[in-house]
């Protein structure tokens, strides 16, 4: 009976230092992503001479392996215990850091950053499993609030911290410093998380190779279109192998006995509704940090500290706001949630690219009315995936949570950074313009023209304000397609209210 109630009693009291491990565990595989954008500058202008079409690839190299991965990595915890897990995937993340640190050209900074997206892979999904085993049932709701903050705040830590340590080094040393982190994280994990049961599930290679198959060739279109041209074969070709992989993927899935990601779980219309709402919300706060960071350095002669720093206004109502979520939830319910939070970050979004030349308090208005946005759409959108799958099953939630994050924050940059492309060479001047091969980046235009440093400024801006408006109009008119679906699985289904 002792054994029993203490037992019980074990998941209330050791759930504090396991959120807060998990939380700054996760801010680190997601700040990382928003810190690489800061530093795009810096590799424009390395050794390492990287295309614009390299730049986009080094920034989601790590995610779309993130992206990919992150489900099987929730079903591998699930087998093989989220713990042991969790720390071989932040070793990972160390190992891939130091492998792009000194990397010395394109290719290696590549696979040291597919690596790195392995070890993200491994740690995101798993801090959710650690987590939902560490803590009481009636404390998950609150507890997974918190750790959706995390994951939003991450990036901006990631901007913050990744800003005053390119500040005072190369991007070498940002990477060198990711790979510390991990390795202090990979203590803290084997001394504060327990382990839990393992399932005997087995792992969908098949279906994991498609999947990972058919997100590289869709990615592989959308970043090469502006080099290599829209019509070319190589663009044709990868959209095609994108859908025909595609289709091979749910045909596989539907027929092994445990597929990575069953595709009738989108019949629920809740689940369904939030997965792409998860998708949506990251695809534009991760194309509004990879154009963020150039623009406040390009634009406004931010130096990379400051451009770091300028992010800040979003995650205020991130750090004040959310643990007053679920009560608005239970208030007003999901559908309406959601509504405002889209509604606020597409007005952000579009908002700021009419700033871009504006007072910078103008600017960080927009960047707070974003914040905002997320701050609603994070911990309603968590806690309603959780909800949907039993706890047993709980990689494979955090995988699904992680997956559509990543997912929408692969496509927000290559989506944004093509747009962004495409509209800096449209504005360039004249001279630039009829130069073939055309400047793709600020640092190929100021090679060939250094005395014109204001006409290429002028183009990025154009490029960028463009780019947000296209992220703004996406993230309204999918916004729109979720909160119909949250409303129509509400009618279908009312979920239970939501428990601080």
């Amino acid at each position: 009976m002792t054994s029993t109630l203490e037992a019980t009693r074990r998941p209330a009291r050791r759930s504090g230092p396991v959120l807060a491990c998990v939380s700054v565990c996760t801010a680190l595989v997601v700040g990382f992503v928003a810190a690489i954008n800061l530093a795009v500058p810096q590799l424009a202008a390395s050794s390492l001479r990287p295309t614009s079409s390299n730049l986009l690839w080094i920034v989601d190299a790590y995610v779309v392996v993130f992206a990919c991965l992150v489900i099987p990595a929730g079903a591998a915890g699930d087998k093989y215990g989220r713990k042991g897990v969790l720390m071989a995937g932040l070793g990972t993340v160390a190992f891939g850091a130091v492998v792009s640190a000194v990397a010395p050209n394109v290719p290696i900074m590549l696979i040291g950053r597919a690596v790195t997206g392995l070890g993200a892979a491994c740690v995101l999904p798993n801090c959710v499993g650690v987590l939902l085993h560490a803590t009481a049932p009636e404390r998950r709701p609150h507890a997974l609030a918190v750790w959706a903050a995390a994951s939003g705040v991450g990036g901006v830590v990631g901007n913050v911290g990744g800003g005053a340590v390119l500040s005072t080094g190369s991007w070498r040393t940002l990477f060198l410093s990711v790979a510390l982190i991990a390795v202090c994280c990979l203590a803290w994990t084997a001394r504060t998380a327990p382990r839990s049961a393992r399932s005997e599930r087995t792992l969908d290679l098949p279906g994991t190779l498609l999947f990972v198959a058919a997100v590289v060739a869709l990615l592989t279109g959308i970043i090469e279109g502006p080099e290599q041209g829209w019509g070319s074969t190589v663009v044709l070709t990868a959209f095609a192998c994108g859908v025909l992989l595609g289709l091979c993927w749910v045909q596989v899935e539907l027929r092994v006995p445990r597929p990575m990601l069953d595709p009738r779980l989108f019949r629920s219309p809740a689940l369904g509704a939030a997965a792409l709402g998860m998708t949506v919300t990251f695809f534009g706060n991760f194309g509004l940090f990879y154009v963020n960071a150039s623009l406040l350095q390009y634009g406004r002669g931010f130096s990379v500290l400051e451009a770091g720093l300028g992010i800040i206004p979003l995650t205020v109502p991130l750090l004040l706001g959310t643990r007053h979520v679920p009560g608005l939830i239970r208030r007003i319910g999901t559908p309406a949630t959601l509504a405002a939070a889209f509604a606020l970050t597409g007005a952000g979004l579009l908002g700021l690219s009419y700033a871009s030349t504006m007072a910078y308090p103008v600017y960080a208005a927009g960047l707070f009315v974003i914040g905002l946005g997320i701050m609603l759409a994070a911990p309603c959108l968590t806690a309603q995936i959780a909800s949907a799958l039993p706890v047993e099953r709980a990689g494979i939630a955090g995988g699904l949570q992680s997956a559509t994050r990543e997912l929408g924050s692969a496509l927000g940059v290559a989506v944004v950074g093509t747009v962004l492309t495409a509209g800096f060479t449209h504005h360039l001047p004249a001279d630039l313009g009829r130069h073939v091969p055309v400047p793709r980046t600020v640092q190929e235009a100021l090679t060939l023209s250094p005395a014109d440093r204001t006409g290429v400024t002028e183009a990025f801006v154009h490029g960028a304000d463009t780019a947000l408006r296209v992220a703004a109009l996406v993230v309204l008119l999918a916004g729109a397609l979720v909160v119909a679906g949250s409303r129509r699985a509400h009618r279908a289904a009312p979920v239970p209210p939501v428990s601080r």
